[in-house]
């Protein structure tokens, strides 16, 4: 299909592809590589961010402290309400700082919170103490605490000196890496215009290549040499539509100058022989100017869309193109024999894959395969038109998930290969129809049609293997599915 595409676009189209389609691969490179530099500056922006929620937790915890001596000394309402106040930013601080620590530093930060929630305890019961007068306990509490928030103060401090060396070490690293990513866009730009480049080169030979021999060709035929041979350019855009027109007007100048030739020697004695062959000249212009040839000329670029493909780096579209040859190859080889059933499930694989690409994973493929199973021979080309069938008339206009079973299993001296699907069901009437040779035929007009029916793939069954009951098709109504049952014999 991409090739017949290519092959019809004009000149014009090819040419705004070769120019738009390398704007568009930067600019999507250029939004990537800036999303990418945003994403690291983000992240060396969140570097110290454990050193800020420390800094703040030392200084909360002596804002907590020095509002606790202030009430001690005052006792004051307002002294009190600033102690309440700083007792929950210091509480809203330990919650703050997380559990993203490791090693010895998880410790320390296990530690501070075990500190912090006795500390929060010995400062609560000072200030009870003080309120309810009671001298000897708040005093004797007072200097636990003191005792308590230095060796906060020193953990907090020694924690935060540590935190701040592993996040100097992370800054410099997303740092390196940043200059990195930038070195890296810079390649790839260059890249994306160097095959830019070769891609316009090759794009123009093409053109200018076929041009130049036309050119030549239309010197000799000027100059009355009509033996000429245009080698027809590959593809159907102007340029091969004006080299096959060309070719066709010089192979009929041939053919009805030498009709001419012939006519005028039979009538060389008739005294309208002058008349005759001016005549013949004028009918010969005429048909040469009407000539029309045919486009027949089918331009094979698989291969060389592969390697194309894997020089650029395109492993997706170097294994969609492979899949595509050997799918038509197998086609062209196999459908006048017989094949072994892994052949015709290896196909299947390829034909999926085809169809996953084109419509982004929408078919859900299962397999059950008996692995015993795999060297029955069968006819070629017999499972693939069933999955397509199930495809384009079981799932493909689903609203849910559409989904494809493939199994085989042996029975007795049957082997049966069932190909079931979760789509719109069959009716018993277009079943039987089926069965009885006038179902339905694939449509060779849809692109992803190999024009063969089923009504074809049951006869060659049954040709093969010499039966007429070869096949058994299921459906229990609308929505319900449908399973297609083949039955060849193990050893035909």
């Amino acid at each position: 299909m991409i090739e017949r595409l290519w092959n019809r676009t004009s000149i014009q189209g090819k040419l705004m592809l070769a120019f738009f389609i390398p704007i568009a691969i930067i600019l999507v490179m250029n939004v990537y590589m800036y999303m990418n530099v945003n994403s690291m500056i983000a992240r060396i922006d969140e570097v110290y961010d454990n050193n800020v929620r420390l800094n703040d937790l030392a200084e909360n915890l002596t804002i907590l402290h020095n509002s606790m001596k202030e009430y001690l000394e005052n006792k004051g309402t307002s002294a009190l309400n600033a102690y309440y106040k700083a007792d929950q930013d210091y509480r809203n601080s330990v919650n703050d700082i997380g559990n993203s620590y490791n090693g010895t530093m998880a410790v320390m930060q296990k530690n501070i919170l075990n500190q912090s929630d006795k500390y929060l305890k010995v400062v609560d019961e000072t200030v009870q103490a003080k309120r309810g007068r009671n001298v000897e306990k708040y005093r004797s509490n007072f200097e636990e605490a003191q005792v308590m928030y230095a060796d906060l103060q020193n953990c907090i401090y020694f924690l935060n000196n540590e935190q701040f060396k592993v996040n100097t070490d992370n800054y410099y690293i997303l740092l390196s890496s940043l200059r990195y990513m930038e070195i890296i866009s810079i390649v790839i730009l260059i890249i994306i215009g160097m095959v830019n480049i070769v891609a316009l080169f090759l794009l123009t030979r093409s053109m200018t290549r076929p041009l130049t021999e036309l050119s030549k060709a239309a010197d000799k035929v000027a100059g009355g040499d009509f033996n000429v041979t245009i080698v027809n350019p590959e593809g159907e855009d102007e340029i091969g539509r004006v080299s096959r027109a060309f070719a066709g007007m010089v192979d009929s100048m041939q053919r009805y100058i030498e009709e001419i030739r012939e006519s005028m020697l039979r009538e060389s004695r008739m005294k309208e022989s002058e008349l005759l062959m001016q005549n013949k000249m004028r009918e010969a212009e005429l048909r040469t100017l009407q000539a029309q040839i045919n486009p027949h000329f089918l331009f094979n670029t698989l291969n060389a869309g592969a390697q194309l493909a894997m020089m650029e780096d395109a492993d997706r579209t170097t294994e969609f193109i492979q899949n595509m040859a050997d799918f038509f190859r197998y086609n062209i080889k196999s459908m006048d024999k017989d094949v072994s059933l892994s052949e015709e499930l290896e196909l299947v694989d390829k034909y999926i894959y085809i169809l996953n690409v084109r419509f982004d994973g929408e078919i859900h493929y299962h397999k059950d395969i008996d692995e015993r199973l795999n060297e029955v021979r069968v006819p070629g080309m017999i499972l693939q038109p069933i999955v397509e069938n199930a495809v384009n008339y079981g799932i493909r206009d689903i609203d849910r998930e559409g989904h494809i079973y493939l199994k085989t299993y042996r029975a007795g001296d049957l082997v049966f290969i069932s190909i079931s699907d979760n789509g719109i069901g069959m009716s018993e009437e277009k079943i039987d129809k089926i069965l009885s040779g006038e179902g339905v035929t694939a449509d060779p007009a849809k692109n992803d049609s190999n024009g063969i029916g089923l009504g074809n793939v049951i006869e060659r069954i049954r040709i093969f293997t010499g039966r007429d009951n070869v096949m058994d098709i299921i459906s229990e109504g609308k929505d319900k599915g449908t399973e297609f049952i083949i039955k060849v014999p193990m050893h035909v």
